[in-house]
This record gives C-alpha cells, structure tokens and sequence, in this order.
C-alpha cells in the first residue's frame, strides 16, 4: 500500500516537473521571438556584434517572423481599395457591356458592397463591421429602416426587364432587391429577408411580409419573433441564416432558383461581394465543369477577392459608379427609386391586432402615411439597431474581441 502511495506522489512530481520545464521552454522561445523581432526592426547598419550574432544563432525564429511579416502584408494588401483610374475604369465597362450584350443567360451575384450606398455598412470593406471588430473598434449604430434601393439595385431591375439579367442571387438580408420591384421568382436571398417572417408549422410553410425589421428578437440558432400565425397559431421564425447555419427555408432563399441560375449561365458578374462566403457554394461555380465550360466570371469589388484569378475582368470600382456607366453604354434608362410603387405595401400582411406593440422596429411608411417631423428633433434621430440579423452579429464580436483583450 505504502509502495503504490510513494508511486502515486513519484509520478505527480513528474507531471509537474515537467508541466514546469514546458512553461519555461515556453518562455524562453517567447524571449527569443521578442528578441529576434527586436533586432529585425532596425536598420542593417545599426546592429550590434551581438545582435547579429543573435540572428545567426536563431536563423529558424528569423525565418518564422520574416513568413509571418510576408503574410501580414499580403493580408494588408489583400484589404486594401483600390480604384481603377477614369479611363481605365470607362475601357473596362465597355468590355463589361459587350459581355452582357452577347450573354444568353446572365447571372448578378451581389454583396453588400451595392448597399453600402443606402447608408448599410459592409462587412469586409475598411470601415466593415468584421474590420472595424478586428482592429477593436466600436462599430457605429445604422438604422436599417430608412435604407432603400440604391442606384445600382434599380439597374439590376432594369436589366432583368430588359431581358439582359436571367436571376439575381444575393447574399443580402436587406431587401432592397425585393424593394426596387425585382420580381420575386428571379432573386434567391441565400441568407434571408429581415422583412419576412414565417410558419414551419404549417404545409406549405406559411410566408408573411412585414413592413418593418422582423428579426428585432433573433440570433445565432435563435429564430423565433414572438408572433404566432394567425392560421395555425404556431410560432413564427424570422428567415436569416447566420454564419454557421445551414439555411433550409424554400423562400426566401431560393436555392433551387440559384442553382438552375448557375448551371445555365454563361456569364456571372458579381457586383460589391467579397466572395469570401459565396466562394464556399460551389453549387453556385459550376467547378465540376471543365474550366473552359464554365461561365465567364466578371467581378466589380474594390478588395481583392479569392476569385479574382478566375476573373475574365476585374473592375475597382464602385457599384454606383459602374452600374451608371453600363447602363450609358447599353443605352437604358435608370429608373427612380420612388416609394409609392415599393411593392412591399402590396406583399406586406398586416399585424394581428394584439400583435401590434410586439415590436419596438421603425415601420415602412407609404409617402401619404409619412409625417415631415421636421419640427421634432425625436424624429430625426436614428434608431440603434439593438439585435437581430446585424446588430447582435456585431454585438456579440465586439464581446469575443473585448475577452482576448482580456
């Protein structure tokens, strides 16, 4: 008995003998890293016997930190904008154009980048909410509500009326595309609408269209609005699909639509989009095609993107910029974004009577439901966003970010 106790002391002393000699070792490659990184900050000239020598003694930790200071400034170059020059950026809508005139079947897959316009902050760009939680920095409030379709979402609508844009694949949870009166069976919302909310419980599920932001409630694995059917009284979930779900909802996101879009096209043009998340559908790439069969890809983006080898054309511009300039060179008009004709007043259902108060969001007014509110301050205060698809997105970042500060 005494025996089997001194072996159970014997071998706890290991353990923490050599739990010590780790944590040492540990400290002793930091000193070195710190050190070495020292010594590579100065000048050649500046550097001491000693210092050199150091280098010459650690060449495995110098090559360690030289890869690490390659990879941090092709990270940085990688997220830097970049803007084609006037005439460049005229040459290149021009080839743009004579693609989307020769194109059978046209397909725009669209990022927040084209609703950065309407005052929605990207994710990836250098003021992107992801950037800005990166650097640990606050991200400033955005009232969502007052968003409408920008310049470059009323483009797409005419190019599709105009037979020139076949389907609409878009990673945004706005609705703007749905807002500008693109018709709803050519647009796939790949991560929802935060308009819509719907019943699972019923068969077919049952959709309803809300003329203000439903996901007020929701998060991450967490979908449900506190609002009930008003057919079957089961509860209703809103239609966004955070980052890590898988979304199985037929629409909004439409990925029959999307996938039908893909496998006909002939050409992709990707407008404001990271592709840092579509890159993942490769249902949406055709990549079991020989490359030579596969659509011809164009990309409007002022950061890199992991497409851009594969690109035909790369544009640095913004959207705006290089949808006006297409829509000149295709001879069509713009049209005007104009809220009277905003088809979610005709889609929209209704709040049941008690379900009124069930939201604090701002709603969408028609313009004769509209009040100046010129003459209250109240009223021209933007609302915080305080939840759902965007705002506990970010809020739960900054939390993340704030523990490793920690």
């Amino acid at each position: 008995m005494a025996e089997e106790q001194d072996a159970g002391v014997s071998s706890r002393v290991q353990r923490k003998a050599l739990s010590k000699a780790k944590i040492l070792q540990r400290e002793s490659e930091r000193e070195v890293f710190r050190l070495v990184g020292r010594v590579l900050k100065k000048p050649e000239s500046e550097r001491s016997e000693e210092e050199a020598a150091a280098l010459l003694l650690h060449r495995d930790t110098v090559e360690e930190l030289c890869k690490r200071e390659v990879r941090r400034n092709v990270l940085k170059r990688k997220q830097e904008e970049v803007f084609d020059g006037v005439d460049e950026l005229k040459n290149k809508v021009r080839q743009l154009a004579v693609a989307v005139k020769q194109a059978n079947h046209l397909v725009i897959y669209t990022g927040a980048g084209i609703s950065t316009a309407a005052s929605i902050p990207d994710y990836r760009g250098p003021n992107g909410v992801w950037t800005q939680l990166q650097k640990g920095r606050a991200i400033s409030s955005s009232d969502l509500s007052k968003a409408e379709p920008t310049l470059t979402h009323m483009c797409i609508k005419m190019l599709h009326k105009e037979k020139l844009v076949k389907h609409v694949v878009s990673q945004n949870c706005d609705g703007l595309h749905l807002r500008s009166g693109l018709p709803r069976h050519a647009l796939s919302e790949l991560h929802g609408n935060m308009f819509i909310e719907v019943c699972t419980s019923c068969s077919p599920v049952r959709e309803y269209v809300r003329l203000f932001d439903v996901t007020e409630r929701t998060s991450l694995h967490r979908h449900g609005t506190g609002r009930k059917c008003s057919h079957c009284g089961g509860e209703l979930r809103d239609t966004i699909v955070h980052f890590g779900e898988r979304g199985t909802l037929e629409q909004p996101l439409n990925w029959r639509g999307a996938t039908e879009a893909a496998k006909m096209a002939d050409v992709i043009l990707c407008l404001g989009s990271s592709l840092k998340v579509l890159k993942k559908y490769t249902n949406l790439w055709c990549m079991n095609r020989p490359a030579s069969k596969r659509p011809k890809l164009y990309i409007v983006n002022l950061q890199w993107t992991p497409k851009d080898d594969l690109a035909v054309l790369k544009i640095h511009g913004k959207c705006d910029d290089v949808m006006r300039l297409l829509m000149e060179e295709l001879n069509l008009q713009i049209p005007a974004y104009n809220r009277a004709d905003d088809p979610i007043f005709a889609l929209a259902t209704p709040l049941q009577l008690e379900e009124v108060q069930s939201h604090s969001r701002e709603v969408i007014a028609p313009p004769d439901d509209q009040n100046d509110g010129s003459d209250d301050p109240e009223e021209q205060k933007p609302t915080s966003v305080q939840g759902g698809w965007f705002g506990r997105g970010y809020g739960k970042g900054r939390q993340k970010k704030k523990k490793k500060v920690a």
